[in-house]
């Protein structure tokens, strides 16, 4: 039952994340006008500071494929649980992609991620900015005595690398919410959908590598 609860409040959490900063990506975001590159942004970032105070205590608030392996790389959960988070992140990303194909008119995106710049510069982009965000989620949640400020933390730095990002792939760094826009999106989105995955992942990987590599307490050999 308390694993049901995790993957219920993961399901929750990514369909929020896409429904509302998905949906605002779809109308608003243009990579010419800073107004609407901003609201992006913040609307992502927005979405990660409420679900980390709303569900972060039921499952950590992952709501990214890219965090649950780096957390499970650094021992902070069983494969049993990583594959659950997985499945419950990838459903409620659909299920809020499938809300936004409803709901927002014909001629309005529904965020969906592109590799208009080339596969290869969009791998590493995606890899890198992911990387970034998935080692300011391992320090922030590092400490028991960070809990207060850790959903702001994490909530700025997934804006921040937005900021980068949304000029270059639109920024993913996170395969499940490119997942589902790219489904209902379908055509060039779909076919690229690769990219967000490896990418990402990728990028949680070298997070989690760095982090252990960071934290590692080596004990000297007395002669």
């Amino acid at each position: 039952m308390k694993s049901l609860k995790k993957y219920i409040a993961e399901f929750i959490g990514t369909f929020v994340l896409v429904l509302v900063a998905c949906g605002v990506a779809g109308l608003v975001c243009d990579t010419e006008n800073v107004a609407s590159v901003l609201m992006t942004a913040l609307a992502f970032g927005g979405v990660i500071v409420a679900m980390a105070y709303s569900i972060g205590n039921i499952s950590g608030c992952h709501i990214n494929p890219a965090v649950s392996v780096a957390v499970l790389i650094n021992g902070g959960m069983k494969f049993g649980d990583f594959i659950g988070y997985i499945v419950a992140q990838y459903a409620g990303a659909t299920a809020g992609a499938a809300v936004l194909k409803a709901i927002l008119p014909a001629s309005a995106g529904i965020g969906a991620n592109s590799a208009a710049i080339g596969i290869w510069p969009s791998l590493l982009i995606e890899a890198i900015l992911t990387c970034i965000f998935v080692l300011a989620v391992l320090g922030a949640t590092s400490k028991t005595e960070n809990s207060n400020v850790a959903g702001l933390v994490i909530g700025g730095s997934l804006t921040l690398v937005h900021l980068l990002g949304i000029y270059f792939t639109g920024t993913s760094v996170n395969p499940a919410r490119s997942f589902g826009p790219a489904l209902f999106a379908g055509g060039e989105a779909l076919a690229n959908y690769w990219v967000f995955l490896v990418g990402p992942m990728v990028g949680g990987v070298l997070a989690a590598l760095i982090w252990k590599l960071l934290n590692c307490k080596c004990k000297k050999e007395e002669k």
